[in-house]
Parts: structure tokens; C-alpha cells; sequence
């Protein structure tokens, strides 16, 4: 999705002038409002881009890092395979 105007593009817009036209300063300072709401939003649609971005790349980091379920599984019923013959002994293994 590209702009179509910038802050720039409407700062320099001219309009043609006619009898029964509107008040040029009162256009001007409307115009004045939306060109900072214009560089406001494109400001923070970058900032959120590039956060976005940030996110991503953590989270493919993470997912990449993080062991498999099958593999977590096995650790637990390992640990727990060994702790049951702690307590119980050889009683367990029989």
C-alpha cells in the first residue's frame, strides 16, 4: 500500500480562486492540520512497521531455538522414570 499524498504534496496544493470561493486562510489552516496528522500517521505506521518486523524476527528466533515437543516429552518421562526409582527403589524395577 503506497501514499498517495505526503505533507508536502498538500502543503504546496494550490486551488484555483473564484468570486464566491472559500476563505483561503481558513483552508490554509485546515490544510495545516491535516498535513501534521498526515506526517503524524506515516511516523507511527513506520514505527509499528519496523516493530512488526522486530517482533517477527524474535519470534523466528524463538521457534527456531525451542526444543520439540517429542524431544520435551521425552526429557519429562525420563526425569520422572528416574525419580520414581529414587523413591521407590528397586521395588519399581521388579
Amino acid at each position: 500500500m503506497s501514499n498517495q499524498l505526503n505533507g508536502k504534496d498538500i502543503l504546496e496544493k494550490n486551488f484555483k480562486t473564484s468570486m464566491r470561493g472559500y476563505n483561503q486562510e481558513e483552508v490554509d489552516e485546515f490544510l495545516d492540520v491535516i498535513i501534521q496528522d498526515y506526517e503524524y500517521f506515516q511516523h507511527e505506521i513506520n514505527r509499528l512497521r519496523q516493530e512488526n518486523d522486530r517482533v517477527k524476527k524474535q519470534s523466528d528466533t524463538r521457534v527456531r531455538s525451542a526444543p520439540s515437543n517429542h524431544q520435551v516429552n521425552y526429557d519429562i518421562l525420563k526425569r520422572l522414570s528416574n525419580l520414581e526409582k529414587a523413591v521407590f527403589g528397586k521395588k519399581y524395577e521388579e
